[in-house]
Formats: C-alpha cells, structure tokens, sequence
C-alpha cells in the first residue's frame, strides 16, 4: 500500500512506499476572469447570473463578418495583475487563434495568447509552516472565454449558453515549483489575494471567475529529472485540488512502483468518487494550429502606459504585511492573518482608529472570526459594523464593562445589530468601579469566609482563585476585575 506523510523538512509532502521516497512536482494554469464591464473583444456585459444568451452580441455568437475590437480596460487589468506578480511586462504581445470544436465555441477557435503572452515571468511569495517558498511565474495571457454547454435539463439534448462567451481571463502559468497540495492550497490562496487587492479578479470559484488545470508528476527524491506529467482540466475548488493531486499522485506512484509506464494525458477528477479519470491521450490531444489572428494587430504597449499603472497600484499583501508587523507590532502569523484579504485588512484600519491594537486583533481574529464561520459569511457582511466592534473594545478598556461581559455584549450584537453603548444601558451591564463599594464587597465575601482567609494565610495561596471567583459571582461579575486584584490582595495581607 501507498502510504502520505507528512515532513516538515526539505520535502515538505513524500509519498512513501516500501522501497522508495517519491515526490510530487505540481504545476499550475489558472484561469481567472478579469473584472470588467465588458468581454475582451466586444461590449457586452459580463454580469455573473443573467439569464442564458441574454449578453451575447454578435461578435461573441462569432455572426460572420463580425470583427473583434479589443478593450483597453482589460489590457490595463492583465498589466496591473503581471505588476503584482513582480513580472516582466512585454511591450509587444501578439493575439493567436486557438483552433478547436466545441459546441460552446461558436467560431471554431479561441482568441488567446501563445508565444508572445503579455506578460512574462514573474514570482509569488509563499509564507509556509516551514518559511518562505517562492513560486515562479512562467507566463500571464489574455484570452477570452468558451461559452457554457448545460448537460442536465434535458436526457436527450444539450443546451448551450454563451453569456461567458468572449469574457476575458487571464491564464496564470506557474513554474513546476509547488511539492504538495499544502503548497497549491496556499498559492491559490495568495493568488486570489494579489488579484483582489488589485482589483482585477474577484476570485469567486463558486462562480467560475477561478479555475485550474493541474499537472502532476512525480519523481523519487534525489533525482533531477522530472517525470512523466499528467493534466487535470477544470478543478474549481481548492479542496478539490488538493484532493485531486492526492488521488493522481497516488496513481502514479502505484503505477510506477508496479513496473508499468506512465503515460502523459489529460485527465478529470471525480470529485464523488474521489478519482482522477482518464480524458485523452497525448495521442489523442488537440492540435490546436495557433497562428496569429489576422483580425487583430501586434498589440504594442509603451513604457509610460505600465509606469503610469505601476504609479497607482495599490499596497500589496506583502507590503501591507511588513508594515502591520513594524507599525502595530503584530507577530507574522498575526500579519499574514489579517492581510489574507482586502476586506480584512481594511476592516482591522478601521477597528484600530479608535481602539487598542492589541484587543482589535484579538476581538477579530477570535471572536468575530468564529462569528463569521459559523454563519459561513466573509468580513464584508458581518453582522457587527467596524464602528460598533471599535466601539465595544472601548468599553473594555475605559474600564466601563469588563471582558467577560464583552462577550455577552458581543452576542447580543451579532444578534440584533444594536450599538453596544445601547445594550449595556439597556441590561444594567455597566462595569462597577467604584473602589469604594468593591472594598465594600471584599470585605463581605473575606467575613463570610473566614476559615478560607485563615487557610490562605497559613499557606494555602490557591486559594485566592476562590476568592476572586465569590467576589465576581457576588457582584454579578460586574465588578471591575483590576480593581478587585488590587484591592483583595491588601486585604488579605492585613
């Protein structure tokens, strides 16, 4: 049997079997849909969910005679994204026809990008268990999308929709760099961030902005050479990737062990069975003839274009990272936490604007966090405004409630959206800090618990836990827990 283990070391992921220690080599080509207003060669519009072949002219349904003009606004989207990925930006790219049949593929080919990509390499930064990996970035083209073929409303017809039809992707291609699936989980993840920072795809892989095709190979470690990889088409979710190259991996390394030969394929993966299946052979793959598109010219791009972009980029993951950890003394794990989205970062600002650093990050990282997976929403809709959460951290640290009646105030917040201010008025929560009447209340609870107070003294100091505990429990928990610290501990020296 193959058995996965897990190595926090130079292999981070092996498979290992009997005889050998083999390792996985993963590629990636990601497929992520540009924010735009409009598809890459003609106007129509690109809202996600509109009804089938509503946004289709007739460029993108290919009506013969119909010639593509290309948009600008996606031109600075793919600029934008290769300067994220600190990639070459090429000043020349050229527009290649992609010959294949498919029935969503109205014009029997696929404008896209072959030799001449708009951008080159580039790198993104990994922030693993086991410190930094970098993964290069082969290559970042244009290309417009396939229509939709829709198999399950009918047992003896397939219906085509082509709103997705023209719509403009960028196709991100990674070097073989990634060795496990934690690798791929956390490449895509930060892929994913980059793009939403910028701006240039909004990374929602329920709604098919963000997919991959994945290639797999493996190799016993030590040896240089790769082996024999195998493409799985079409993954769009991450679980699945990971899943998939699992499955694909272990196919492999079975094969292999058992003295048969590998043999280069596409492939799916069946995410109810768990598998990779079989699609087509190298034999059986397409030609696809590019050539360049005689509709479309070389596009050239000057210098001044990228520089006035690069200008107005805005602050990056990483950058936005290294300054939480210099500025707010936060640790790395804590950065990395709360930069892994726009919205996040965004919302920890505005928290901090007028609230201790330290309980913001606490609050969110903790118990909004746990709010939010709970109701399965993201930070965008949570259910408890920057504001109020500020304003909540306040009441703590103003000495007005305490921690402990923070979180029943939280609640009530998730709940009903109500200001704190307002809650704790309303329940009588106010925090009692009145040194005078806590004194009041030590002195009851130490009188009540005499016997206690002489066992303590004598050396029995655990006893001061039990003390505190009848102290709150006396004062509803209202009780002002500093104070009562101070307080107690000069009584019980007395």
């Amino acid at each position: 049997m193959v058995g996965i283990k897990m190595e926090k070391n130079k292999f981070d992921y092996i498979i290992k079997t009997e005889n050998n220690l083999w390792e996985v080599v993963i590629g990636l080509e990601v497929h992520a849909q540009v924010i735009s207003e409009s598809k890459l060669f003609s106007g129509s519009p690109t809202k996600f969910g509109a009804k089938p072949n509503t946004q289709v002219s007739l460029v993108d349904s290919a009506f013969p005679g119909m010639l593509p003009v290309i948009n600008e606004y996606c031109i600075k989207q793919a600029i934008k994204t290769g300067l994220g990925l600190s990639a070459k930006i090429n000043l020349l790219s050229i527009f290649d026809r992609k010959n294949y049949f498919y029935a969503d593929l109205p014009a029997g080919y696929q404008i896209s990008q072959y030799k001449n990509p708009i951008v080159g390499e580039g790198i993104v930064t990994l922030d693993m268990p086991y410190g930094t990996k970098k993964i290069g970035i082969e290559r970042l083209h244009l290309e417009q999308d396939a229509g939709k073929s829709i198999h399950d409303l009918s047992p003896e017809n397939t219906f085509v929709d082509l709103n997705r039809s023209g719509v403009a992707l960028m196709e991100i291609v990674s070097k073989p760099d990634l060795r496990s699936p934690q690798e791929v989980n956390a490449y895509v993840k930060k892929l994913r961030t980059i793009m939403r920072y910028l701006g240039t795809c909004d990374g929602n892989m329920q709604e098919g902005s963000l997919r991959a095709d994945v290639n797999v190979s493996v190799r016993k470690i030590g040896d240089k050479n790769f082996g024999t990889r195998c493409e799985i088409k079409n993954v769009n979710s991450i679980k699945f990737m990971e899943l998939a190259i699992e499955s694909e991996a272990r196919r492999q390394v079975e094969l292999l062990e058992s003295g048969k030969t590998l043999e280069q394929e596409t492939r799916l993966f069946d995410t109810k069975k768990n598998e990779t299946r079989s699609m087509r052979s190298k034999e059986e793959a397409h030609d696809y003839r590019y050539f360049p598109d005689p509709d479309l010219l070389p596009l050239k791009i000057e210098q001044k274009f990228i520089d006035e972009i690069k200008k107005n980029l805005p602050e990056l993951p990483d950058e936005k990272k290294e300054r939480f950890i210099k500025k707010f003394k936060l640790t790395p794990y804590e950065a990395n936490v709360l930069v892994s989205e726009i919205d996040i970062s965004n919302y920890f600002e505005e928290v901090i604007k007028n609230a201790d650093i330290k309980l913001a990050k606490n609050w969110i990282m903790v118990e909004l966090f746990a709010v939010l997976n709970k109701k399965n929403i993201n930070i965008k809709n949570s259910p408890v405004s920057s504001k109020d959460l500020s304003s909540l951290i306040n009441t703590i640290s103003s000495g007005e409630i305490s921690g402990k009646i923070a979180k029943s105030v939280f609640e009530i917040m998730v709940e009903t959206g109500k200001d704190p201010g307002k809650i704790i008025k309303e329940k009588g929560l106010k925090q009692q800090s009145d040194p005078k009447e806590i004194e009041k209340l030590i002195i009851k609870v130490l009188q009540n618990n005499s016997e206690k107070v002489s066992e303590y003294k004598s050396g029995k100091e655990k006893l001061y836990g039990f003390f505190i505990g009848e102290i709150m429990k006396a004062s509803s928990g209202k009780a002002n827990p500093k104070l009562v610290n101070d307080i107690l501990k000069i009584k019980l020296k007395k």
